[in-house]
């Protein structure tokens, strides 16, 4: 781990002592990050990158930093500043048809180092190209396309980080490929990777819970259970329409032998999500969204508070309402803002009484954001979220002010 970080510093200082030396080495990749261009599928690609002459090396990368004032039932614990994420991209064309892309992400001020893509691309036409290393899973259009100063909001979708693992990535092979015709775009994307272990089911949230499962660095070595983990995605775009991506995530979750003795039945779970983007032509306004459901065979014995069945998501709605060169920045963009999001842990009733089972969330989320540049976004939101228990209690009320920047570099 602190060779790794070293090795990043080292970059970067060099980076920065080039630059000082002779700026005309440099020339940067220009990249639109503030709406989606391309398809999610191309987001890896999609970014900002900072190359030296000739080297072979190009290295990019964005920041984030926020500020919070949330209170829940009347109770806060005040003013509170953070640096959720720093992460580095480091790509490589090692000859015109092979690529290398690496994402490096220190969370929580630098307490966490994790590879979050690290992968070789081999193409050999439009339609089949070959992807080997930490590969990004495809479920939904988050997983892949979640940087920061993508986004009009501090925080990432409940749905898609509490119930989906966000930045989910697994050691594994793939291929994947692309065909446009005149407005027209389909892309395709497949893999098998190592996967889930029995820590969706067995953590401290008490509850089926897919994120835990990202806690486990052993899945970068070996499978739990040496099953392989599929993730199929199909994707189509409609230039200045939008693009509509359905994709799928299955497999064995749970070690169900052991030197060839059989220690549990093979649990399997299944996810299914469908994602959105589009822009309404005449007001320019931007939806982007998505939705998963989630279906775990957690077995016989568990504890009802295990939900079978989740399902969740959320729906972005931006509307620029200023286009013009303010403050000194020649193309900036205000927008004003509304996320809606709910996630439901545990779809079902109770065997005893067959009441509702709850363990759900949904919120609102207003917000104004301003982008001096497309690749910079200035963001402040205001937060309602209600929370239901378990056995449906009046939900938990909580409220607050979020403000935040983050830019890619």
């Amino acid at each position: 781990m602190k060779k790794l970080t070293s090795i990043l510093v080292l970059v970067l200082i060099a980076s920065t002592v080039f630059g000082q030396v002779d700026s005309t080495l440099f020339k940067r990749t220009p990249r639109d990050t503030s709406f989606q261009k391309g398809m999610n599928m191309d987001a890896v690609y999609n970014r900002p990158f900072l190359s030296v002459n000739k080297l072979p090396v190009a290295v990019g990368g964005y920041v984030e930093a926020d500020y919070s004032y949330m209170g829940t039932d009347g109770v806060t614990e005040g003013h509170s500043f953070r640096i959720p994420r720093l992460t580095v991209f480091i790509a490589s064309t090692i000859h015109r048809r092979i690529k290398f892309l690496s994402e490096i992400e220190f969370e929580d001020g630098g307490r966490e180092v994790n590879i979050e893509f690290a992968s070789i691309d081999f193409s050999f036409h439009p339609l089949l190209n070959f992807r080997g290393g930490v590969v990004m899973n495809p479920i939904g259009a988050f997983n892949q396309n979640h940087d920061g100063p993508k986004w009009e909001f501090v925080d990432r979708p409940v749905a898609m980080t509490q119930m989906l693992p966000a930045t989910w990535s697994n050691v594994g092979f793939g291929l994947y490929g692309k065909h446009f015709k005149d407005a027209w775009g389909f892309g395709y994307e497949f893999y098998l990777t190592n996967g889930f272990d029995e820590s969706i089911i067995n953590n401290t949230q008490n509850k089926t819970y897919l994120p835990a499962t990202k806690e486990t660095s052993e899945r970068f070595e070996e499978s739990s259970n040496g099953r392989p983990l599929m993730t199929a995605k199909v994707a189509m775009r409609r230039n200045k329409i939008g693009e509509i991506g359905l994709s799928y995530m299955g497999g064995i979750y749970n070690k169900f032998q052991d030197d060839g003795l059989t220690l549990d039945e093979k649990r399997r779970l299944h996810v299914f999500a469908v994602d959105i983007n589009t822009t309404i032509p005449l007001l320019q306004t931007h939806l982007v969204g998505e939705w998963a459901w989630v279906n775990v065979n957690i077995g016989e014995g568990v504890g009802q508070q295990f939900g079978s069945k989740q399902q969740g998501g959320f729906i972005d709605i931006i509307q620029p309402v200023l286009k013009r060169e303010l403050l000194g920045f020649r193309n900036a963009v205000l927008n004003v803002a509304c996320r809606l999001e709910y996630v439901d842990w545990n779809v079902g009733t109770f065997m005893e009484t067959g009441g509702n089972i709850a363990d759900d969330l949904w919120a609102i989320v207003p917000g104004v954001s301003f982008r001096p540049t497309p690749q910079t976004v200035i963001r402040l939101n205001y937060r309602r979220q209600w929370q239901e228990d378990l056995l449906g209690n009046p939900p938990s009320n909580t409220g607050g002010i979020q403000f935040g920047i983050s830019s890619y570099f």
